[in-house]
């Protein structure tokens, strides 16, 4: 027969648990409690293990948050990655990667990047959002060299990368070798110092000339081929 008291008191912690915001506490302090009595468990130990599953719950929301703002093309983590097809991993697994540590982090694309920039000069919004993305502890910026830049664009790459000198991290990838950067980046000068910037204390990953996509998508039309 079940206790009227004993409904109330949980109906009550649960209420305690929701105005203080720690759901994981309200949906487990029942089952605990019962497990803490099987093992003969102290107070203390009870207590323990209740907090820390709150804990644990709030990290993997804040990772799964950090996730979702980071805008990633698809999440491809550091185990995902096809290590016999490159050696090197990719920008979207770092971006994971530094989730994980529960990093702020953004994944955009470099025309991606200077079309908002651009974007936000024209509403007299540029300041803020500036701010915004040098809040991020980590940018990754894909297929820079895939399009040539706008003068106008190309300065805006650079203050983003030079505003984060020495103070945060940014990943770029390339499908051009540095010397063939001028063709994206007319500008000779703003080319150059675009390069000292992204190059000084850098960590350069060269994987092949060959796209890791492309060969993955010839590689499935070959099986597509061969079940026909």
């Amino acid at each position: 027969m079940s206790n009227p008291m004993v409904h109330l008191q949980e109906a009550t912690i649960k209420a305690q648990c929701k105005t203080l915001r720690m759901p994981m506490v309200a949906s487990q302090f029942g089952t605990l409690a019962e497990q803490a009595i099987r093992e003969k468990q102290s107070h203390i130990g009870y207590l323990e293990a209740l907090l820390l599953a709150e804990i644990e719950e709030r990290e993997r929301n804040t990772i799964e948050r950090r996730i979702r703002e980071a805008h990633l093309p698809r999440v491809k983590t550091l185990e995902e990655f096809d290590y016999t097809q490159s050696p090197n991993v990719t920008a979207a697994g770092l971006c994971v990667a530094a989730c994980r540590q529960k990093r702020r982090v953004r994944f955009t694309t470099a025309a991606g990047l200077v079309n908002e920039l651009v974007e936000a000069k024209h509403q007299l919004q540029l300041r803020r959002v500036m701010a915004r993305w040098s809040r991020y502890d980590l940018i990754a910026i894909d297929e820079v060299g895939y399009v040539p830049l706008a003068e106008v664009g190309a300065e805006f790459l650079f203050q983003v990368v030079a505003e984060r000198a020495e103070k945060a991290a940014v990943v770029l990838t390339t499908n051009l070798p540095f010397s063939e950067w001028t063709q994206v980046i007319p500008n000779a000068r703003l080319c150059k110092a675009l390069l000292d910037r992204i190059t000084d204390r850098a960590h350069i990953l060269e994987t092949g000339t060959e796209s890791y996509r492309f060969r993955r998508t010839a590689e499935k039309q070959k099986k597509g081929a061969k079940l026909q």
